[in-house]
């Protein structure tokens, strides 16, 4: 039912702040990241703007100057605040937006009460899903956030997402072969999917082979330890001009303590697991690990034809598809046109989910997007050859 799949969606991104102290909820670490505070905000922002100002007709907004302070980047909704600055937003308080929230509350459950359209329910679907990926987004925007105070503060003690799941290898498959043919792609049923998801199509693939696990960390110490970031070519130009003006010589929250890798994990501070699946690495970081073994990272549709035959989940993939439309693909009238169509530009396609990814949330036709030099998801490697 589709008035408690929101409520439960609601309840989650709260339970998510529950350990989080007052002071936690307002710095921004840097301009890619947002407070805690911003984001259940937002994400009612979004009911509110998207739904409730359009379809309840005798609905108030909460607070005028939220309309501003909360849109994130619809240009069609109107101005919006500098979103490098959103940690500087004090005002409203926590208390406030908490208030926000369970008034938005309020009145969705009242609508989705009432006899309600077809269109209205795929909007509010696409809000749950909206903040479904705000979850993990608070998440790893509260790491980044965490990981650069010195005493290295625990968010959760039983919260160490990175070294929760260990790569399995497989003995008897280490690799899995794929034939060559003509494959489709993309989202064919009734289900919900992101637009950038549609326009299911025919693609050519050569045979190949993709590994059935994911690199690990003791296996990615090996190309750190064998100079993989001191060697130039290994790295795409822009990777290793990246990687120079930046000093990046390991995996985000890698450090080297005394001649032993520890990582940060929003457990704390924990000694590097070596059979933990590598994560925290850029694009560039991915495909110069690839080019080290003498391989490459699968194309999204490689990724895609094989991902019933092997588990994800544990690590959003980077792969080698730049991401851009599938055929046929329309941006939607108004400000739900914005939502994916015009970031197709200067971005590589992520596919799966990561530990951090609400359960249910992701699919095997689900298309993340990043640019390459991002290292903050939780997103790690599996090589093809």
């Amino acid at each position: 039912m589709l008035s408690a799949q929101y409520r439960l969606t609601r309840q989650y991104t709260e339970s998510l702040c529950a350990p989080l102290n007052i002071e936690d909820y307002i710095p921004q670490a840097i301009d890619f990241t947002s407070p805690p505070k911003w984001h259940l905000a937002h994400t009612s922002w979004f009911f509110e703007e998207m739904i409730l100002t359009k379809f309840m007709a005798d609905y108030t907004v909460f607070d005028g100057h939220f309309t501003f302070l909360f849109n994130s980047y619809y240009q069609s909704v109107g101005e919006k605040a500098v979103r490098a600055q959103r940690g500087l937003i004090t005002r409203p308080t926590v208390e406030q937006v908490y208030q926000y929230r369970h008034y938005v509350d309020e009145h969705m459950v009242r609508l989705l009460s009432s006899d309600i359209s077809d269109d209205i329910k795929a909007l509010v679907t696409l809000g749950i899903n909206h903040e479904q990926q705000h979850q993990e987004l608070l998440l790893t925007d509260l790491k980044y956030t965490l990981a650069l105070n010195p005493i290295y503060p625990v968010y959760q003690v039983d919260f160490d997402l990175v070294g929760k799941h260990s790569a399995v290898t497989s003995i008897d498959m280490p690799w899995l072969r794929i034939d060559e043919g003509v494959y489709e792609i993309g989202h064919q049923d009734d289900s919900f999917c992101f637009d950038n998801e549609r326009g299911r199509h025919k693609v050519y693939l050569h045979p190949y082979e993709i590994a059935t696990s994911l690199v690990t960390n003791g296996e990615y110490l090996e190309f750190i330890q064998s100079g993989g970031y001191s060697t130039f070519n290994y790295w795409l130009d822009d990777g290793w001009t990246w990687l120079c003006a930046n000093q990046i010589n390991s995996p985000l929250y890698w450090k080297q303590i005394d001649g032993q890798w520890f990582y940060y994990t929003l457990a704390g501070l924990k000694a590097l697991d070596m059979q933990a699946s590598v994560s925290h690495v850029s694009y560039y970081e991915a495909n110069a690990f690839a080019n080290w073994k003498h391989m490459r990272l699968a194309t999204e549709f490689e990724w895609e034809v094989a991902s019933n035959q092997f588990d994800w989940g544990l690590r959003w993939e980077w792969t080698s598809s730049a991401y851009l439309a599938y055929p046929g693909f329309n941006v939607s009238e108004g400000a739900v046109g914005e939502y994916n169509g015009k970031f197709m530009i200067n971005q590589m396609v992520l596919r799966g989910a990561s530990v951090a990814t609400t359960p249910n949330h992701s699919r095997a036709t689900y298309r993340n997007f990043f640019q390459p030099h991002f290292q903050w998801q939780y997103s790690g490697i599996r090589l093809v050859k």
